[in-house]
This record gives structure tokens, sequence and C-alpha cells, in this order.
């Protein structure tokens, strides 16, 4: 791994270097892309010619509606390739920049290619696992009636967990591709206006959020086509439509385990790096941030790619994942207990949202123009914030007016003519969640409010009141998304509960599929939510270079603007995320009792957590969350050990560094966090693989003996509850007070209460160096880690019975 990492060497450091020698370039391009770049052009033409063509007739067989969600993607595919065509037009700037910009992606693609090696070697272990559990486990009397027994379920599972994991593993690489290409064209671009500046990056950043939306619509839609088509689903004897969703689950897992594993691994990395290079670089020796000569500053840039880029690109495509597949499930459910003649409209629901969510957001992306061009370098006339706000809220609009066309379209049903209206409030409740996370975060982030601004003035009287101003804000934070996830799921619940739609006892039945149409909602917008959260990388990534590559004070200006303006859109995602991760998880645990029920042949419809093991099994959900957030702040605090030392080693044994007469070895650092951050992912991530399973065996095997039949999968709902409910306040508190105190730093660092290198900034810098793990490495995992549960929960019901 050390060959691959090393690459990321500056070369021949000279005295205040404008330009750096050509560096040394290894190929670290994943194998399945190697390939396909390797296929003639026009081969590879009539390959996708024929793949689309497969593709279409087996959507044809399956459902119109599948003919328009393929249609839909692959023109969203078409106008990413637009993006990415647009963004690398530009120029890299002069050669200095270029070169840093060559070390930085030399250094994310030889991690990003060790990082998914480890992690596709524990899936496939996994998957075994999976085969071995599934070709044991019982079968349902659907299963049965249908004739899909044990080993076909188990490789159906199986296929569906590695195309999960695959599909994203490739989200996380497109979302590092762009990265690493754009930010150099940033940095340019701010050499003559911020305003072309701000477009490149949301670019290409919305190139990176359409394909990983894409990718998770078009991977499901292939899979439960060809499962209509494999199972002949729709004649005598064979497999019901609304049973095809519950197939899909292993898909939702794949994307779940390389999700935690890269948010893990890459966020491990990224912090890592950022606190050891800010506590020796900008406290002890007082040099800027991103100096050139900061022997940690190239393994910084490189964290932004692997942990904010990467990462958050398989973090997305997971969430969708989870959702769609959830709502499936229960549009599928709902379906036949209401006896619907045709549920498709209901099952498919999920894939035409976010179909048209690619077509919304990609207006939203192409409402941010460049605008007339700026004179100079000088300071935008426009905030950056209001011009991506404007565009967020384009898209909201069009969000509610195609929202309102899906549930018309397929949610009416003439058992219940108002039914698709009452849907559509509840898509609306989702949306406007949505939109009140996103203002919530931003209030308590934004140094433009209050929060942030009292947080910054209390670093004026030290380290510890910066510490207290800011673990309170945190904890205040919790209380507004709350009362809003509360009142959108009783809302949405009832919504849907009063659509009319009863099942054969006349008992309403609509309220869960409700809930599932307002998560719907929510991510009704979700590639222009990532356009933004890839923006804060990108630009943050252009800052480095600038002040590497020693541009002049006001270039460096409008990176600094840019790069505050991304970390509170960081931080917003983070919190939209969340918000949508609470609605999954929900959905995702009534699937999960709706199975155990399936299984048990008989109902499961409460948990009673006044039984002593399932209150112990809510107390061990709540001990995973605190545990996991525990290792995985440590794992970052123990690499920035080694950081540290490093670099102050490197400042000893090189004097010259400070006077620009000897070159930094950026590659050690980078060595150092590659492989610390590839060895710390494993134990917090194994944690939260091995937990539920090992609980709802080991009260399995406790009920069986106590005559408790359901023991297990009651404490495994009971664990999954507490975790749930644990696990959002934690990274609520985690990602919003990480951001704060990143954001109260950049506002001194505007020239208030003294500006940079004032006592005052040196408080704010050891307050951001708190946050760092909080707000890019446990926070993003935690997320990951509810919605996870909640899935392989789903998948190992069987082992629980």
């Amino acid at each position: 791994m050390d060959d691959d990492i090393e690459s990321a060497s500056l070369g021949v450091y000279q005295d205040r270097p404008r330009t750096f020698p050509d560096m040394r370039s290894k190929v670290n391009t994943p194998l399945i892309f190697r390939i396909l770049m390797g296929i003639n052009i026009r081969v590879l033409l009539v390959l996708l010619l024929f793949a689309f063509g497969l593709i279409f007739y087996v959507g044809a067989r399956t459902s119109p509606i599948i003919v328009f969600v393929f249609s839909v993607c692959i023109v969203s595919f078409c106008f990413s390739i637009y993006l990415t065509k647009w963004v690398l037009s530009k120029d890299e700037g002069p050669p200095e920049m270029a070169q840093i910009s060559e070390a930085i992606r030399d250094g994310a693609e030889g991690f990003f290619r060790t990082q998914y090696s480890t992690i596709s070697k524990m899936a496939m272990l996994l998957a075994v696992v999976i085969l071995c559990i599934y070709l044991f486990r019982s079968t349902t009397p659907q299963q049965e009636s249908s004739g899909i027994g044990r080993s076909t379920t188990a490789y159906i599972t199986v296929a569906a967990f590695l195309l999960g994991a695959l599909c994203s593993g490739i989200a996380g690489y497109v979302g590092m591709w762009v990265s690493v290409r754009a930010n150099v064209r940033v940095s340019s671009a701010a050499r003559r206006s911020a305003r072309e500046a701000l477009q490149i990056a949301v670019r290409a950043g919305g190139f990176s959020a359409i394909v990983v939306v894409g990718m998770a619509v078009i991977g499901i839609a292939i899979l439960y086509a060809s499962f209509h088509v494999w199972l002949d689903v729709g004649s005598p004897g064979s497999t019901k439509v609304t049973d095809l969703p519950l197939l899909l689950v292993g898909y939702g897992f794949g994307a779940s385990f390389v999700a935690l594993f890269a948010q893990l691994g890459g966020g491990i990395f990224t912090k890592a790096a950022d606190v050891g290079a800010d506590l020796v670089g900008k406290v002890e020796q007082g040099i800027p941030e991103d100096d050139p000569r900061n022997p940690a500053v190239i393994a910084d840039l490189v964290g932004d790619n692997v942990g904010d880029c990467a990462a958050r690109g398989a973090d997305l495509f997971e969430s969708i994942a989870a959702e769609i597949i959830s709502a499936m499930i229960l549009g599928g459910t709902m379906a036949q207990r209401c006896k619907i003649e045709d549920p498709s409209g209901f099952i498919l629901f999920p894939l035409v949202v976010h179909s048209f969510d690619l077509v919304i957001s990609s207006i939203g992306i192409l409402s941010i123009r460049r605008g007339t061009r700026e004179s100079g370098v000088k300071s935008p006339v426009e905030d950056p914030m209001t011009i991506l706000q404007r565009g967020y809220s384009v898209t909201i609009v069009l969000a509610v007016i195609t929202f309102g066309v899906s549930t018309r379209w397929l949610l009416h049903t003439e058992q219940a003519p108002s039914a698709w209206f009452n849907f559509a409030l509840c898509g609306l409740v989702g949306i406007i969640t949505a939109y009140i996370f996103v203002w919530i975060t931003k209030y308590y982030t934004d140094y433009k409010h209050e929060p942030v601004r009292s947080l910054a003035l209390s670093s004026s009287t030290g380290h510890g009141t910066n510490i207290i101003a800011g673990v309170s804000l945190g904890l205040e934070s919790t209380a507004l998304p709350v009362l809003v996830i509360s009142v959108s799921i009783v809302s949405a619940f009832w919504l849907g509960r009063t659509s009319g739609l009863v099942d054969e006892d006349g008992n309403p039945t609509g309220g869960l599929f409700g809930t599932a149409v307002a998560t719907m909602g929510m991510l009704s917008t979700a590639a222009y939510v990532l356009t933004m959260d890839m923006f804060g990388p990108i630009a943050d990534n252009a800052g480095g270079i600038v002040e590497m590559s020693q541009q002049p004070e006001s270039v460096r200006e409008i990176t600094d603007l840019l790069d505050a303006v991304g970390n509170t859109t960081k931080a917003t995602t983070k919190g939209f995320a969340i918000g949508s991760a609470a609605l999954a998880s929900f959905l995702l645990f009534s699937a999960y009792m709706d199975e155990v029920a399936t299984f048990a042949h008989e109902p499961f419809k409460q948990v009673d957590i006044a039984i002593p093991e399932v209150f112990v099994g809510g107390l061990l959900g709540s001990m995973l969350i605190y545990l996991f957030s525990a290792w995985a702040c440590s794992a970052v605090g123990r690499t920035a050990q080694e950081v540290v030392k490093e670099v102050r080693k490197q400042f000893l044994e090189r004097p010259g560094i400070m006077d620009y007469t000897e070159k930094p070895e950026y590659g050690r650092c980078v060595a150092i966090v590659a492989s610390a951050s590839l060895r710390e992912m494993i134990k917090p991530g194994a944690l939260a693989i091995i937990s539920p399973m090992a609980v709802g065996f080991l009260f399995r095997i406790l009920g069986h003996y106590t005559g408790q039949p359901l023991l297990g999968a009651k404490v495994v709902a009971a664990m999954l509850m507490f975790a749930t409910v644990s696990g959002i306040l934690m990274a609520l508190f985690l990602n919003t007070a990480g951001g704060a105190w990143d954001n109260a730093k950049k506002y001194i660092e505007t020239g208030v209460l003294g500006g940079k290198g004032s006592d005052s900034h040196k408080a704010a810098v050891t307050g951001d160096t708190v946050g760092d793990p909080f707000k890019d490495t446990a926070g993003p995992s935690l997320h990951v880690l509810i919605k996870m549960l909640a899935t392989i929960t789903l998948v190992m019901a069987p082992i629980f019975l």
C-alpha cells in the first residue's frame, strides 16, 4: 500500500516554489473501469446498445412504469456526462496548481483502491455467511406456494447483496473521481471570479449526485424487473408481485455494509490528518491552514476526497436504496391487504419519485449560473449560500409539483378515489420536513447566525469555555429536529390512515405507507442536497491548492468564503441525512416486524419493554451507539497522535522547512493515516455487524429454554428501537457541534476577535480539533449504522426465530 500512496510526494522543494516538478504516477483506477477503458470504442458502443436494449426489453415485459424509470435514468446519465465535459473543459491554472492537484489525486486514488480492496474481501466473507444462513432457514408459506425454495432465495439474496455492495463502491468512486479533478479548476477560477468558482464546484458536485442517485434507482429497477421476468410473476402458481420487494433487501444491506466501512475508513483518514496538521502547524508553529510547509497538508487534502466525497457518495446511495426498498415492501404489503387489483403503482412509486428527483435536481443545478463577470478577484457581489439556497428553492417547488403528479398517476385507486391526495399531502409533509431540517442545521452552524457567533465569542475567554459552549450548542441543537421528526411521523401516519384504504375487516391500513411516502418526500430532492454536500470538500480542496501554490491573498479570500459555505452545506446535508435515516429506520423496523410474523406464522405487532429480556435488549442497543461512537473517535485520536509525532519530528529534523530551504516528506503522513485508518475501521465496523446477530441468536436460545418462542426477535426489535432513538440524538449532537466549532473558527479568521493567530483563534482551533472526529467520523457513521442495523435485522430475521 505504501507504494500506492508514496506517489503523493511533491518532488524537490525549492525556495518558495512557484512550480512543482512532474510527479510519479501509478494507475489506481478500479479494475472494472480499466477494463471498460481498454475496450475499443466501437465495441463498447455496441455493448452499451445491447445492454440498453436488454434492459428496455426486460422493463417492457415488467411494466411501463419501469420503462419510464429506465428512460429517465439514462437521460440523467447523459446529463452527468455533459456536466463532466463542462467541468473538465475548464483550465487547471498555473503549473504549480496542477502538480498539487495530481499529488492529491494520486494519494486519494491509492487509498481508495486499498480501502475498497479490504472492504470487498469482507463483503465476500459476509456473502458466504448470508448464503449459509439462507440455505438452512425455513421458508414462508408464500414462498412454498410459489415454488421459491431455500436455495433460490439464498442465491437471490446473495446476488442482491453483492450487487448493492458493488454499486455502493462505484458510487463512492464516482464521488471521489470528480472531486480530485474539479478542485484545481475551482482554484483556477477563483483567480478570476467567485461566481465562476462556485458554478464549477456546484456542477462537479452535481455530476456525482446525479450518478449516485441514478445508480441507486436503476440498480433496484433492474433487479426488480429481472426477478419479475425470471420468476414469471403474474402467472398461476408463481410469485406474487407484492412479494418481490422482499427479495431486494439484500441490495440495501450490501449498500449499507460498504457505506459504513467507507464512512469509517474515510472519516478516520480525513480527520486524523486534519487534527495532526492543525495541532502542530497552526497551534504550535503558527503557520496558516494548508501551508505547504506543513508535512500533513497533502494527507489533509487527500482526506477531504476519501472522507467527504467517496464516503458521502456511498452514504447517500445507501440512504436512497434503503428508503426505496422499505417503501416498496410497505406499498406491496398494503396493496395486498387492501386487495388492490393492480398493486404495481404502489410498489413502484418510490422509483418514480426518485426519477423525478433526477429531473428537478438537474434543473436546480443548471439554475446556478455564472452571471455577469466580476472585475478582478474582489469579494463576490452575492453570498454563495444565497445562490445555493435559491437553487434549492427551485428544486423544492418542482418537487411539490412532480410529487403531486406522481401520486395522482400511481396511487389513484377506485377503492379510495381520494387516497392519492392524502398521500400527496404526506409527501408535502416530507418535503417541508427536509426544508426545515436544512434551515435548522444552517441556523446552528452558519456564522451569520447567533449560535456560532456566541461560540466564537466564548473563544475569547479561553480553550475551556470554547469547548463548554460547543458541547452545550450541540446538545441544544437536538431539540428542534426531534420535534420536527415527531410531528412529521405522526402527521404522515394520520394522513395515510385516513386515506380511505381499508383491509378485508374494514381496518385502516394506510398509516405506515403514509410515513413511507413522507420519507420519499423528504428524499425527493436528494440529488440537489448531495450536490450541495459535494460542493463543500471541493471548495475546501480548492482553498488548500490556492494556499499551497501561494496565490494572492485576494484569491484565498474567495476560496475561504466558499469553504465556509461548504462547511455549512456539509452540516445541512448531514442533518438532512439524519432525518431521512430516522424515517427510513422506522419503515425498516415495521418491515422487520412483518417479516418475523410471516416466518413465525403468528402476529408480531408490539414490543413489550416491560419484559426484562426485552428491556435489556433496548439497553444493549443504546450502549451500542455510545460504544461505536467512542471507538470511532478514539480511532481518530490514536491516528492523529501518530501524525502529530511525525510532523513534530520533521520540523525538528528539518529546520529548513520553515524558511522553505527543505522539503517536507508529505508521503510519510499520507502513509501513516492510510494504514492506520484501514486498521482502525475494522473494530467499530465489526461491532455493528456482529452485535445484532449475536444478541438475537443468544436470546433465541434463552427463549427456547424458557418457553418464549419469539424472545430473540423481540429483543432484537427493542435493540433496534433504542439504537435508532439514541443514534439519532447522538448523530445530531456530534454533527452540529462539530460544524459549529469549525465555522466559529472560520468566523474569527474573517478578522473578528483578533483574527488569525490571536488567542481567540487558538482556542477556536482547539474546538475545531475536538469537533473534527465528531462531524466527519462518528456522526456520519452513526446514521449509516442506524440504517444498517435495520437492514441487517431484516435480512437475518430467520436466525432470531
